[in-house]
């Protein structure tokens, strides 16, 4: 029936299978709450979790070495992949080259950002901060403050702008959309300025930055236009002009790839594809008008071949991480990447992206923010009928 509703189509119910893989055990007994624990069963909790974590460290253990010996040879000459896929070690006297004649001679620097936002029923009020950082100390911070406002002055026809404020009030808040077009906005326009600050603000040989270059906000504009345009002249400044940077992501991001990773032994990387996959599924998955999406795709064309991807390690005691540099200068790339993360053993994950976060909370912190916005509030009379104290669910 052309009606049918997604959720009476019996066809969209399928994610039964994929929970049941996933989670090892049927939905069903899940949501039996006769198998829950209550809240004093501190003992059965500890065992079950010390169970469960040795079984996933055990198995871990199995596939690593099975990827080291069977899977990691194959990856050098794998048909369709980059020239320059392999597997590579950085020794100890590479590292040490890079510290005394780039990170610490200030050839390095490192561009990360964060944003703080407070919402409450007249406006939502986002803060945007940028840093860049390298050794010799920072090298700039910026920061953009966004107002949204669904009530315009206009007062040309009142009753209609006022409905017209309540219902843009509900959709920009409905729990059915997953990512509002304001949230979009604020990621999309973090991203791109993280990404214009390393291209014209920062002024070392080599960029550091956060995450994927071509990240998913920018190649689709967030559903902006004006983003998509900015975005797509920055990136290919980025990968055309500049060509020596390295983007490391922090999260769990492409665990396929990690999995690979996992198999590495301290100091040892590898190269694995180029971006153009990635961008040719951003472009057949995204609905762009024919014109951007034209442009997204010469760009991926022009471009994406030359971003390749890969994943180093640098400890047993930590994870591997994704990178993500230019072909002409990948090797020495991932050594920056590599040597800056040794700095914290621990954590694996470049010094200086961690130093310009911190950064960033330091000048543009959360706490500072919100209280000033809410002084504001107090200062125009507003008192605390405004005021949001409220914590979303994650």
């Amino acid at each position: 029936m052309a009606d049918t509703k997604p959720w009476l189509d019996p066809e969209a119910l399928q994610g039964d299978d994929n929970f049941l893989a996933d989670y090892g055990e049927d939905m069903s007994r899940t949501l039996n709450l006769d198998t829950w624990l209550p809240e004093n069963a501190v003992e059965q909790m500890m065992a079950l979790l010390k169970r469960e974590i040795s079984d996933a460290v055990n198995a871990e253990d199995a596939l690593r070495s099975r990827i080291r010996h069977e899977v990691l040879p194959l990856i050098r000459g794998h048909p369709g992949g980059p020239q320059e896929a392999g597997v590579y070690s950085a020794e100890p006297a590479q590292f040490e080259s890079i510290y005394q004649s780039l990170l610490f001679a200030g050839r390095v620097e490192a561009v990360n950002g964060s944003f703080a936002s407070y919402e409450s029923l007249p406006m939502g009020i986002t803060q945007i901060g940028i840093a860049i950082v390298g050794y010799e100390g920072t090298q700039g911070t910026f920061s953009q403050r966004l107002f949204r406002k669904e009530m315009a002055e206009k007062h040309n026809h009142l009753l209609d702008e006022v409905f017209d404020c309540i219902s843009r009030r509900q959709e920009n808040s409905s729990s059915t959309r997953k990512a509002p077009y304001s949230r979009l906005a604020r990621r999309g326009i973090r991203a791109y300025a993280e990404r214009a600050a390393l291209v014209d603000k920062a002024r070392a040989e080599w960029r550091i930055g956060q995450g994927n270059p071509c990240a998913y906000d920018l190649l689709t504009g967030s559903g902006y236009q004006r983003l998509l345009d900015a975005s797509l002249d920055v990136l290919h400044r980025l990968v055309k002009r500049q060509k020596k940077f390295v983007f490391v992501n922090p999260i769990l991001e492409d665990r396929g790839w990690l999995t690979l990773g996992s198999a590495l032994n301290p100091g040892e990387y590898t190269v694995i594809e180029t971006m153009e996959r990635f961008g040719k599924q951003v472009v057949g998955r995204w609905q762009y008008d024919a014109g951007s999406r034209q442009r997204v795709a010469r760009f991926v064309e022009e471009c994406c071949p030359d971003i390749l991807t890969g994943v180093f390690r640098t400890s047993t005691r930590a994870p591997p991480r994704l990178f993500h540099a230019h072909r002409e200068h990948v090797h020495v790339a991932a050594r920056i990447a590599m040597a800056d993360s040794l700095l914290r053993r621990e954590r694996g994950y470049p010094l200086l992206l961690d130093m310009a976060e911190m950064t960033c909370r330091s000048v543009f912190g959360e706490d500072g923010f919100l209280g000033l916005v809410q002084d504001a509030y107090s200062q125009v009379g507003a008192g605390l009928q405004f005021f949001n104290d409220s914590r979303s669910r994650r």
